[in-house]
């Protein structure tokens, strides 16, 4: 066997020394430095911020409920790092995929912070934002489901904001080729809003303009507002620097106009803003400013813009509407649900047909053709604002009042409107030395009616005045009186059909009995009483007394006097609104010794437009002769009633005592008749009674006469 021979030993085989040792370390910690600094080299070379995008595009994506992409990120790093992300697209949530556009774009987002103030603990300052060609489509759907409501997570939704956190200080903010859509189907609104920052030129801050172009609430909008430049705007220490803002809206034919400066705009404070409004109708204002406002006609006012309480304050605004003067102030709370309006308003000159649609009616001189009616009262629905959309306290007074057929003085009144139901604590008209005074609740019930409770006070309300506009008219009176009615209904004729309550009414010297009545009672019917009650021709009236309770929709008559120089008429019967008919049994005896000849009882029955009139002979022979001829009288119910419509000592007074005491008949008032209905009967078909004349024709005093002595005095 052979053996190799042992190696001889080399000089490597040396044990290393300590300077060996230290030697191989630096060598390989010089080749790893080497290596990492060749890579960094390398990853700096080829390092790209997309590598980034599609994390980012995840993340956003789950936080917006929405799909989210970006083409590409930059970032410059510094001090002052700067970020940009371009072709921005957010896409539509679920159930908007029918859209066109994205909810959201931006061709490039430009981001610029002072990481150096944030890092020394100086708050966090953004440099620049810069946006170009932002894009928008915002949608609300028939339905109520929008595009624009993020859903929160359950992490977000179990914080609040800590009292204690700022806004981080902003500096330059550009906004470059703006256009949000903005589409909201409820409201029958698609518009665009453009919106665009201009530099600072010529010393000037910069400024930012918003136009708006498309429909809003069916009507035709535009708009332009130019506000100032968005620097450090969240900066509210300095109130040196107000923030100005110069707009006009066009929507439809309504006019607005805002101008003005703010010193605080993030919290809308430190306000010095004129308001302007102008337009046909402020009923048009409703979906502008949320405020229902019934219909007016045309209207211009101005006044100053506020913030304070956190409510929005139109404060001492002057103008006009339609040929009245209107001022005030109107605060507006749009935090409470529904919004709360306070107003107080007044008017130096007042004509009342430009407040008509305040009470259902249509405002102003000009008056739509309204379908004719066959009603004695009107039938029209009552119209109302949107009843529910705020609660309203508002307080009116009108110093002077033109109206030429109802020449008052002045108008005062207090109204609250809550939960959709109207208080109108009350309604104050003056005239001369007299009042009207109304007051009324309306409570909506089902089917749009109303739950109506109503009083009307007259008091030493002067007659000349009221009649100042009729020529026939001569002469000076006093009325006095109330009106009550608690009823369910939605137009004047409903609520007195279903209605209960009643009308007291004190005429005391009317004047002129031929002018009076067919001006107080209607035309047609007031001629055919006069007719009836065979007073002659310019009788000065002394008094009138009424007392109608109203039962159901029927006017029944409790008391009913009528006095001239020398004569007295009492009366009884029935008002039916159901039907629009009457049936009342009349009477004119003379006060004292005269050749003329009186007819008597006389029967007038049928449609209140087209009543029939017949003699009450046939009541001779059928029932005793005091029937029909006299009335209730309760003087002790009714005397404190006049004293206080006319004033005591008045003719009313004295007549209702003397009718007790001395009846003209020789029948004390009452004594047989009692309340209720007329007894007089009147035939089943009045076109085929034996009766000279038809159920249509109007007898005069002669013929009436000559009835009643042909029936008196049969052969």
């Amino acid at each position: 066997m052979s053996s190799t021979p042992p190696r001889a030993p080399s000089p490597s085989d040396k044990p290393l020394t300590g300077r060996g040792k230290r030697h191989r370390r630096l060598k390989t910690a010089g080749g790893i430095v080497g290596a990492l600094v060749a890579a960094l080299i390398v990853l700096v070379l080829v390092w790209q911020w997309d590598w980034f995008v599609p994390y980012i595009d995840r993340k956003a994506t789950a936080a917006l409920h929405r799909p989210v992409s970006i083409a590409h990120l930059h970032v410059h790093l510094g001090f002052k790092p700067t970020i940009r992300v371009d072709d921005l697209k957010i896409g539509q949530p679920e159930g908007f995929g029918k859209e066109k556009n994205d909810f959201a774009s931006a061709h490039a987002i430009t981001v610029k912070v002072d990481a150096w103030r944030y890092l020394t603990g100086g708050g966090l300052s953004v440099l620049l934002i810069r946006v170009d060609t932002p894009k928008g489509d915002i949608v609300s759907l028939a339905d109520g489901t929008n595009n624009y409501t993020f859903p929160s997570s359950s992490n977000t939704s179990s914080q609040t904001a800590s009292p204690s956190t700022t806004l981080p200080k902003l500096g330059k903010i550009e906004i470059n080729d703006g256009d949000i859509r903005v589409a909201m189907a409820k409201l029958k609104t698609d518009m665009h809003v453009l919106i665009h920052t201009v530099p600072p030129k010529d010393g000037d801050d910069g400024h930012i303009v918003i136009d708006l172009e498309g429909r809003y609430a069916r009507a035709p909008i535009t708009g332009h507002i130019v506000g100032g430049a968005l620097l450090d705007i969240t900066d509210i220490t300095d109130t040196t620097h107000p923030y100005p803002i110069d707009g006009r809206l066009a929507n439809g034919p309504t006019y607005i106009t805002l101008r003005g400066t703010v010193d605080d705009p993030i919290h809308f404070r430190g306000t010095n803003l004129a308001l302007h409004f102008a337009g046909p109708d402020m009923a048009l204002l409703y979906p502008l400013t949320g405020v229902p406002i019934p219909e007016t006609p045309a209207y211009s006012v101005t006044g100053n813009l506020a913030y304070s309480d956190h409510a929005i304050r139109f404060q001492k605004f002057e103008g006009h509407m339609g040929s009245s003067d209107i001022g005030g102030d109107i605060n507006v709370n749009p935090h409470q649900k529904p919004i709360l309006v306070d107003a107080a308003l007044h008017s130096h000159q007042v004509d009342l047909a430009d407040l008509g649609g305040f009470i259902g009616a249509q405002p102003g001189a000009a008056k739509k053709a309204e379908p004719a009616s066959t009603r004695v009262l009107p039938d029209k629905a009552i119209n109302v604002p949107k009843l529910n959309a705020a609660n309203v306290h508002l307080t009116y007074h009108g110093d002077h009042i033109r109206n030429k057929n109802w020449p008052l003085d002045n108008i005062d009144t207090e109204l609250d409107i809550h939960d959709g139901a109207i208080d109108l604590k009350h309604l104050t008209f003056a005239t001369g030395t007299g009042t009207i005074s109304a007051n009324a609740t309306l409570e909506p019930t089902k089917n749009a009616q109303f739950h109506t409770r109503f009083r009307l006070d007259v008091s030493r309300l002067p007659l000349s005045r009221i009649m100042t506009s009729k020529d026939m008219f001569q002469g000076e009176g006093t009325i006095g009186g109330h009106v009550t009615l608690n009823s369910t209904g939605n137009s004047v004729a409903t609520l007195v059909e279903n209605g209960n309550g009643g009308t007291t009414l004190v005429l005391d010297r009317g004047g002129d009995v031929t002018a009076l009545l067919p001006d107080l009672l209607g035309l047609k019917l007031g001629s055919a009483i006069l007719s009836a009650l065979g007073i002659p021709d310019r009788s000065k009236l002394e008094c009138l007394v009424a007392d109608l309770p109203l039962k159901d929709g029927i006017v029944h008559t409790d008391a009913m006097l009528l006095q001239t120089g020398t004569t007295r008429t009492s009366g009884t019967g029935t008002v039916n609104f159901h039907k629009d008919t009457l049936d009342y049994a009349i009477t004119t005896r003379s006060i004292g010794p005269q050749i003329l000849s009186l007819p008597g009882a006389v029967h007038i029955f049928g449609p209140i437009n087209n009543p029939t009139i017949l003699p009450g002979a046939e009541l001779i022979g059928r029932v005793a002769a005091s029937v029909g001829l006299g009335i209730v009288f309760p003087p002790a119910a009714l005397i404190p009633t006049i004293q206080l419509g006319v004033g005591k000592g008045s003719a009313c007074e004295k007549a209702i005592l003397e009718a007790n005491e001395h009846p003209a008949a020789g029948i004390a008032p009452g004594a047989s008749t009692g309340s209720g209905p007329s007894s007089i009967p009147h035939p089943a078909h009045p076109q085929t009674a034996t009766h000279p004349q038809t159920s249509h024709h109007r007898l005069s005093p002669a013929e009436i006469h000559k009835a009643w002595e042909k029936k008196s005095n049969p052969k």
